[in-house]
Formats: structure tokens, sequence, C-alpha cells
């Protein structure tokens, strides 16, 4: 089961470091990767922020930088 949505876009290195950074807390299935390049309102509402990891429980968002501290308080 997800526990963690993160938004992403393909090729994006920053995208990358927050997976990894991720799997710090959460089983690769936990965290389910959604690419919004094909998503216009996805775009226009997160391009500037990506990567953006949510909570699946909270809906609570962390908009990239994050820290493993925000990691601890705002996803798990």
């Amino acid at each position: 089961m997800h526990k963690v949505v993160l938004y992403h876009t393909q090729g994006c290195h920053l995208c990358e470091q927050a997976y990894e950074l991720l799997l710090h807390f959460f089983s690769p299935a936990e965290v389910n990767c959604i690419d919004i390049v094909d998503d216009e309102a996805m775009m226009n509402l997160y391009q500037c922020d990506i990567p953006v990891a949510q909570n699946c429980l909270t809906q609570a968002l962390l908009k990239w930088p994050f820290n493993p501290q925000q990691i601890q308080e705002v996803l798990k």
C-alpha cells in the first residue's frame, strides 16, 4: 500500500535525489512515483516545486527542498 506520492518529471535529478531520500523512510512499494509531465493541471500546480512528496493519508505536502526531519514530521 502506498504511503507517499512523489510527483516528479522524468530525468529530473532533484526528483531522483528526493526518491533516494524517501527510501530511507519508506520501502519502494510504499512510494508511488507519478510523472506529471503530461498532466497540464499538475504541471501548472507543481512545475516550479517538483519534486513534491505527499502523505497519502493526511494529504500533507512537502515541496523540494525537504530534509529527513521534515519527512519524519510530515510524511511518517
